[in-house]
């Protein structure tokens, strides 16, 4: 299962990743009434297909459905923010003690590369963006655990969902070089083959970064 080999087969496909795209990176705002005529126009599809797009979104939990009111995108609040992240830091801290575990050393240094890489972003003061599926470390990390349960929880129920948060309240700002420090020791951690340092790591490090987004959710309640 993976992310970046996650290609559109059908024209309903492209609709439903763009439009998930659009919705994590808050093109359409969080809290953004969703109607099927605007939407079918907007990306030259059918209403059925916009119809299909939604109802897949719901199952990823971007989109919700109220009576009386219809499709919605999910509002990001304080309250939902520490329900996921409550969730988030035990399943992801297990992720990292079984990436210690079962990545290869191949896989190890693949994930040091990358954090190489992003360190060339964060040095120059940009924000610390990263792309869904194999280009974020979090993701890399949650493959590596190798167990299959896990993987589908976090990627097909959560990761969206967490990515809208990180992407569009936790990715600039003085975080940026404390996340990535973090990233560097968790990656350690997993290179010594150390499980339970490992996840003592992750587990801090989502709670530090539930602590800024939700900092910036309470001085900004109308993001």
């Amino acid at each position: 299962m993976s992310l970046a080999i996650e290609q559109p087969v059908t024209n309903a496909d492209r609709t439903f990743f763009q439009l998930r795209k659009d919705i994590v990176e808050g093109d359409i705002p969080a809290g953004a009434k969703l109607s099927e005529t605007e939407l079918s126009t907007k990306y030259a599809v059918s209403r059925a297909v916009i119809r299909e797009a939604i109802n897949r979104l719901m199952s990823c939990h971007l989109v919700e459905r109220r009576a009386n009111v219809g499709a919605r995108v999910v509002s990001l609040t304080p309250e939902g923010l520490v329900e996921l992240y409550q969730v988030r830091e035990s399943l992801e801290g297990m992720a990292a003690r079984l990436a210690a575990k079962n990545m290869s050393d191949s896989e190890i240094s693949d994930l040091q590369g990358l954090l190489n890489r992003h360190f060339d972003k964060v040095k120059t003061g940009e924000s610390y963006y990263q792309e869904a599926g194999d280009v974020d470390f979090h993701y890399r990390i949650i493959l590596g655990s190798k167990n299959q349960h896990l993987i589908a929880v976090l990627v097909d129920g959560l990761y969206h969902l967490v990515r809208m948060y990180r992407v569009q309240l936790g990715m600039a700002g003085p975080r940026v070089t404390t996340a990535f420090d973090e990233h560097k020791h968790i990656v350690q951690a997993i290179a010594n083959r150390d499980e339970e340092l490992a996840e003592i790591l992750m587990r801090r490090h989502i709670l530090y970064s539930k602590n800024n987004i939700e900092n910036k959710l309470t001085s900004h309640p109308n993001k």
